[in-house]
């Protein structure tokens, strides 16, 4: 095992539990896990150095809640949305058409190049749903795919009821035979408990089928107007409900005194025109938020969490601080994953060496040059990524940082 030291940090980040914010540091990888932070003067010696050369660095992004494993084409959907035309629950219909024709190899080859895309944008850290299956076959091997290509697999087969069944007769077969087929593979379930989708009597037999059988618990909530999947999520204690575009005051009381996580979609918000989820509403009331991508085919075509920030701070109120943890510490709390050892979502001793270095002075550059590929390096469990998915390769010679 190799020990590595990164120096000369012009700023880091840690989003630890003192969010604390370090310039001229240092931090040092022992294998898979960091093993000091502090002053670059005072870094011990490592087998290998790497020159920051006055860039910023984060812990890496943690991705919550995306839907990778498809096969597909919805831009004409999308099209009509721009259109004018309203999105609807239904669209999910034509990626399940197109997923349960696809072979294991294709779908595990289109995953496995989803992931570096997000990789190359600074994502460490990544759950993903079933969701596209909707029989029980292809959600067995969904969650089997998706379990062999991701850090957390979720799931959903309760995101759609497939046309032509019976709901009622649909969530049994969810809560029986496709949960007990897909069980070996994920840690949680989710569903989407909405209008079009399902209803919230269905939706808590789902989560209740879920949590008996040792799964913990994610919802798909209040997306298309005010409905029960916020109050639902707290009351069942789920870790996240995801979407939150409309919060009632009830809603908001719910979640700040629960302990379920309000995650944010800024970039389906955008694809579909919905309202912006009120962010920074849920913040002032003490709600814990992450950020998460909800990258899929539909609604939400894109893995960049950087392009999620700066929409979090340009367009709904947050403060870069408040948005870069929600990204990270926020994800990792939503996914169970913000403490312990080996834990993600911030730079602390112990935790996971899943680190985020920006070809900027500062992560202020995110929203203040927005859409700019400022990703310079980044390591997951400890190993960089392939020079060629990086900017620039760091390290003796490296230029120095943006200065202006």
């Amino acid at each position: 095992m190799t020990s590595t030291v990164i120096t000369r940090i012009g700023e880091l980040m840690t989003v630890d539990d003192e969010e604390r914010v370090l310039h001229d540091a240092a931090v040092v990888i022992d294998a898979d896990r960091i093993a000091w932070i502090g002053a670059a003067s005072e870094a011990p010696a490592a087998d290998e150095r790497v020159d920051a050369a006055g860039r910023a660095l984060l812990p890496g992004w943690v991705d919550s809640h995306t839907h990778l494993v498809f096969d597909g084409d919805r831009t004409a959907e999308f099209e009509a949305r721009m259109a004018g035309q309203s999105y609807a629950a239904g669209g999910i219909a034509v990626t399940r058409d197109a997923t349960r024709t696809a072979s294991d190899d294709r779908l595990a080859a289109l995953l496995t190049a989803r992931v570096r895309e997000a990789r190359a944008q600074g994502t460490t850290w990544i759950e993903t749903k079933t969701g596209y299956g909707l029989d029980l076959a292809s959600e067995e091997r969904s969650a089997r795919i998706a379990t062999a290509g991701v850090d957390d697999a979720t799931f959903l087969g309760a995101h759609l009821v497939p046309a032509g069944r019976d709901a009622d007769d649909y969530v049994r077969e969810v809560c029986g035979p496709m949960l007990e087929a897909v069980r070996p593979f994920v840690s949680w379930a989710d569903v989407f408990c909405e209008r079009g989708a399902f209803s919230p009597e269905q939706s808590r037999e789902v989560l209740l089928a879920a949590r008996t059988s040792g799964l913990g618990l994610r919802v798909h909530g209040n997306q298309l107007g005010h409905g029960e999947g916020i109050r639902l999520a707290v009351e069942l204690g789920a870790a996240s409900v995801d979407h939150c575009n409309f919060v009632s005051d009830a809603d908001l009381d719910a979640l700040a005194e629960g302990s379920t996580v309000a995650t944010v979609l800024p970039a389906c918000d955008l694809s579909t025109r919905a309202p912006l989820a009120p962010a920074r509403r849920l913040l002032d009331a003490g709600v814990e938020v992450a950020i998460a991508s909800n990258c899929n085919p539909g609604t939400s075509y894109t893995s960049s969490m950087p392009f999620c920030v700066a929409t979090a701070v340009l367009q709904m109120g947050l403060s870069v601080a408040e948005a870069v943890r929600a990204a990270t510490r926020g994800g990792a709390i939503a996914l169970g994953r913000a403490t312990g050892e080996g834990a993600v979502g911030s730079i602390a001793v112990g935790h996971r060496a899943d680190l985020h270095l920006l070809d900027a002075p500062s992560a202020t550059h995110l929203a203040y040059r927005p859409g700019m590929p400022l990703t310079a390096a980044v390591w997951k469990d400890g190993h960089r990524a392939p020079a060629s998915d990086e900017r620039a390769v760091i390290g003796g010679g490296a230029r120095p940082a943006h200065s202006r």
